[in-house]
């Protein structure tokens, strides 16, 4: 089956190294009066390293209120799990944020919500995103998503339980995880295999299994096609091979989240999950000896792997453009830019950002994720049904584990081609 992809992304990266990208300077309208926005933020921090974002969020309004006296920031961050639909009943309520980093943006882009890309930032400035990344943000040729972080996955093991089980290296297919599984629950280990489909990210974890089937959200054209064969086949193997024979641990898969394996890892409980690069500067950090490595696949090791681009995006409703453009600006420094992508161990999206990551050593361990872009399958942002069907699909798709997996994907692929219009054109198609 064959998907769309960001292609160019990690070239684009590399390339960084011998460009001149130009850095956000900051410049923008005076603001003429006071004005509070409103900033309504994701979480990617661990609450046990106290590494919250609104730390982040909170130093940088500081400095920016400091230089800009007229404009005050209410900074609001939530939970992965939480943070999309807050965003969305805020928006239905008539009250929606003046800026947002989030996972989607397109439908707000759709319906002519958001301000693009061209009203907030400069030519130059606009142009230092990372192209593919900027053409992923943009609806009709227009780009109103701004890309805020990138990353791949991969695939993480503790090394210390690997070794007591008797196990010298990591899985290539399905089936060797299944037999390492296997050893490790044999040997004690709580979670062979942590396996989140609950609600906070259960698309993520799926779409990885599908990817080792040679499966996919999409194919090249941008069609849904959540009731392929592979990824009937795909689900219906962790069904059988992973909850059935009971080495995902003692939690329902269906209602575990992508933060409950992640604490399981770094207790050293779970001997094998998904993961991206700041779970492996917060495993480092708990002490696990981790490997790292590339997805295993149904048939060998996975020639894919899933890349995420999260979004900023303002909105227009409160019709504050001056001060979000000051602030949005601000933010986007470079500077500003990689503290934030060094606390959270992600990957950048702007030409500056990456040529001063690469540059630094302490970025060394992002370079095996960055490798892996170019040929990481990417969420249909730009698609206008995307947010309504990828909020169905994360409290949906674990169900499959305990059901028929092709049911649940069948029911699936007719919600999600009613939402994207799909039914209604087929024949045409």
């Amino acid at each position: 089956m064959q998907r769309r992809r960001l292609l160019g992304l990690a070239a684009g990266l590399t390339s960084a190294l011998a460009l001149t990208g130009v850095s956000a300077c900051g410049g923008s309208t005076a603001q003429s009066k006071d004005v509070t926005l409103h900033l309504v933020a994701a979480d990617y921090g661990d609450a046990k390293t106290d590494n919250s974002s609104l730390v982040y969020w909170n130093g940088i309004v500081h400095d920016f209120e400091k230089l800009n006296p007229k404009i005050k920031v209410d900074v609001q961050v939530l939970s992965w799990t939480d943070v999309d639909d807050k965003v969305a009943a805020m928006v239905k309520a008539g009250n929606p944020p003046d800026i947002a980093q989030m996972g989607s943006y397109a439908d707000y882009a759709a319906k002519g919500q958001l301000y693009s890309a061209d009203q907030l930032f400069t030519v130059s400035e606009q142009a230092d995103f990372i192209s593919s990344l900027a053409q992923a943000g943009s609806v009709n040729r227009t780009q109103y998503g701004l890309p805020w972080a990138s990353s791949s996955r991969m695939f993480f093991y503790n090394k210390d339980l690997f070794k007591h089980a008797g196990i010298y290296q990591a899985p290539k297919t399905w089936a060797d995880l299944a037999a390492d599984a296997k050893l490790l629950k044999e040997d004690g280990v709580q979670v062979p295999y942590g396996l989140p489909l609950g609600p906070e990210e259960s698309q993520a974890e799926s779409l990885m299994w599908m990817l080792g089937a040679n499966g996919g959200i999409t194919d090249s054209v941008g069609n849904y096609t959540f009731d392929s064969s592979e990824n009937v086949d795909a689900l219906k193997w962790v069904k059988t091979n992973l909850v059935d024979a009971k080495l995902v641990g003692p939690k329902d898969p269906a209602t575990t989240n992508r933060q409950d394996v992640f604490d399981d890892f770094l207790a050293g409980k779970a001997g094998m999950i998904n993961g991206h690069p700041t779970l492996l500067a917060q495993a480092r950090a708990h002490g696990i000896d981790v490997g790292v490595t590339a997805l295993p696949g149904k048939d060998g090791p996975d020639q894919d792997t899933l890349g995420v681009a999260d979004w900023a995006m303002a909105f227009k409703k409160n019709g504050n453009l001056d001060a979000d453009r000051a602030f949005l600006q601000y933010v986007y420094q470079t500077k500003n830019t990689v503290k934030f992508l060094d606390e959270y161990g992600l990957l950048p999206v702007t030409t500056t950002a990456s040529e001063v990551m690469q540059g630094e050593k302490r970025d060394a361990d992002l370079v095996q994720f960055l490798n892996l872009l170019p040929e990481a399958v990417f969420y249909p942002v730009d698609k206008t049904s995307w947010t309504t069907v990828d909020d169905r699909m994360k409290k949906v798709i674990g169900t499959a584990v305990h059901s028929d997996p092709k049911t649940v994907l069948s029911q699936l692929q007719n919600y999600a081609e009613t939402q994207d219009g799909q039914g209604l054109t087929s024949e045409a198609q």
